[in-house]
């Protein structure tokens, strides 16, 4: 690798969507490497914003159409993906409708916090565990605190 190549490599932008229905959130078993369970979502295309990748996502993958409730938080840690350094933004949407797997999602399922499938993929066991934290009443700042490891 070229020194030029080694400074100009960035992290790859994706969003990825915490979708609620009913008591459940969506979750996709993915057809392709990393094999598993993943919330959906996906890389962001360029000349798009990372809440129009979102819905786009959605609905690819799920074939819903979501309402954005929030902008949940951004997750960056470098090892998250294992085929590239990825920085994801996760939003919290509602959706209704009967969801279907589609585009690269082989299967799907709503599921509780007492229902989840294994393996979950990526990073998404850590995300979802702060969601439901999240939804019992734990303040954002108690979930997401900020270390410095650098």
């Amino acid at each position: 690798m070229t020194t030029t190549e080694k400074k100009y490599r960035n992290p790859l932008v994706t969003a990825d969507i915490i979708i609620e229905m009913g008591s459940g959130i969506v979750l996709i078993e993915r057809k392709n490497p990393p094999h598993g369970w993943a919330l959906p979502g996906g890389f962001v295309d360029y000349g798009e914003s990372v809440e129009a990748s979102a819905v786009r996502e959605a609905k690819e993958e799920t074939s819903l159409d979501v309402t954005l409730e929030e902008q949940f938080h951004t997750y960056s840690e470098p090892g998250r993906d294992p085929r590239h350094h990825t920085v994801t933004t996760v939003f919290i949407a509602k959706a209704d409708g009967i969801p279907k797997a589609e585009d690269d999602a082989k299967n799907l399922g709503v599921f509780t916090e007492d229902t989840l499938p294994a393996p979950i993929a990526f990073d998404h066991g850590k995300i979802i565990s702060d969601y439901f934290r999240y939804t019992k009443g734990e303040s954002r700042k108690d979930i997401f605190v900020f270390v410095e490891n650098f």
